[in-house]
């Protein structure tokens, strides 16, 4: 096993990362942690924040059309009858300043109208999983995401950009490949889970930090007395011992890692002195908890020496075959004001220009309900992306038509074309990041199949 390739030694850090009890980034030493490091995050930071909606969110109840033939094309779609319709009356009304038209989001969104009347929110509407820019002909003939409409892959395909093979990293973790230099200085990992190891987070060499959702990050059964201690001395000499079997080499230093990070992390997500958490007091909400989570290690960037940072955060399950409407507003009542504190907290941190947060899924589901006041998998659908460096208040790509059959509709269910790609979604966010025209080419390989790699909805 010592003649081992990259690429199987890849895999087995990446499962180390999710089998450690601390799940820890590669390549850090806490220990240095010095005060050049904390002085040019200070001006130097920014943090992409993914949401990722797990079992395919229905964005034609997110948004929609609310002028007078817009709603009708909706309800004949979704008829009163379906039990999925929501009432005209009932959605919150925003208008997109450069988009044109009129649009409600759906009523458990309230916190997101003000965000996006306050021009702090966009939406990017009907994108999805591409292999090239598709109409329904190419579509016919083939040209589709490999296993379109299956769960698994297209979560796969939204967290790795790629959507003609399976992944072995995701976009995230490319981009996190191409950042570590910026937190050089300290060694801080680029990347950070809230949902043990996805692929979103996973590199080529940047492994990701995972961090509990609620709790302390730190070693259990040591105890300050001389037993315990002497146990964690010889563990610690354990880790140290030379090997000539790269795997265990790797496996002890991804360890001894854990330790020293622990010493630094544990104190920033259990202090009692965080500025931000009494913004999430009153939310006892899974997602709260995990965007908690997120603003106490954004809060502690100058301890970490960070400049770049990637979170990835999720929610579950919008997969509605059966009572959309009570799963979907229980499932937007936690996340409009989870989202809603966590950027009222990169304001009070004084990051609110530095921190972009955005909404992946899935896929999006038939505009036709099915049995049991549900709908089925789709395709494209609509996301949220939000901050202060965002050009908010307006929608970005182009709103499908509500047609079963229509010109945007795939098949005849209402199964959205994409009109963007997530290649693009994830480029415009990675260039604001910092990411170079190189780096894109790496972070997503398919990229060039489609006429921009900038859909100007980042300021």
């Amino acid at each position: 096993m010592d003649n081992q390739t990259p690429a199987s030694r890849r895999r087995f850090l990446q499962r180390m990362g999710a089998l450690s009890a601390f799940g820890l980034a590669a390549r850090f030493d806490a220990l240095n942690m010095i005060a050049s490091a904390n002085a040019q995050v200070a001006g130097d930071y920014k943090a992409l924040v993914c949401v990722f909606m797990f079992g395919g969110n229905d964005g034609n109840n997110t948004i929609i059309p609310i002028d007078t033939a817009g709603y009708a094309q909706y309800a004949a779609a979704r008829p009163a009858s379906s039990g999925i319709q929501l009432a005209q009356s009932s959605l919150l009304p925003i208008s997109p300043v450069g988009a044109g038209g009129s649009y409600g989001l759906h009523p458990s969104l309230a916190e997101l109208q003000t965000l996006f009347n306050q021009r702090k929110l966009a939406v990017l509407a009907n994108v999805g999983t591409l292999t090239q820019p598709t109409t329904r002909s190419s579509y016919n003939a083939g040209a589709r995401p490999l296993s379109l409409y299956s769960h698994s892959d297209q979560q796969a395909q939204w967290q790795s950009a790629i959507s003609t093979t399976a992944a072995g990293t995701g976009w995230g973790g490319r981009l996190a490949d191409r950042m570590q230099a910026q937190n050089a200085a300290s060694g801080f990992p680029v990347i950070t889970s809230l949902d043990g190891t996805v692929l979103f987070a996973t590199g080529s060499t940047a492994i990701p930090l995972t961090v509990p959702v609620t709790g302390s990050f730190a070693l259990t059964g040591f105890t300050n007395s001389a037993a315990s201690n002497a146990r964690l001395a010889a563990v610690n000499a354990l880790l140290t011992d030379d090997t000539a079997n790269l795997f265990a080499a790797d496996a002890s230093a991804i360890n001894a890692q854990a330790f020293r990070l622990s010493a630094t992390v544990n104190p920033i997500l259990t202090g009692s002195s965080s500025i931000v958490a009494p913004i999430f007091a009153n939310l006892k909400t899974n997602t709260a908890n995990q965007l908690l989570q997120v603003a106490r290690l954004i809060e502690a960037r100058t301890a970490t020496g960070a400049r770049r940072q990637i979170f990835f955060v999720q929610l579950g399950s919008f997969d509605t075959h059966n009572d959309q409407i009570n799963r979907q507003d229980a499932l937007f009542a936690e996340l409009s004001p989870a989202l809603k504190a966590f950027y009222d907290a990169t304001v009070a941190l004084g990051v609110s220009s530095q921190v972009t947060t955005f909404t992946l899924s899935d896929f999006g589901r038939t505009l036709q309900p099915a049995s049991g006041g549900g709908t089925d998998h789709a395709w494209g659908s609509h996301h949220f992306i939000l901050g202060d460096a965002v050009k908010g208040g307006d929608l970005y790509g182009k709103y499908p038509q509500l047609v079963l059959g229509g010109p945007d509709d795939a098949e005849l269910e209402g199964r959205w074309m994409p009109t963007t790609a997530v290649d693009q979604y994830g480029a415009t966010l990675a260039r604001w990041f910092g990411a170079s025209d190189a780096d894109l080419a790496t972070i997503f390989p398919n990229l060039a199949k489609f006429a921009s790699s900038n859909l100007g909805f980042m300021g």
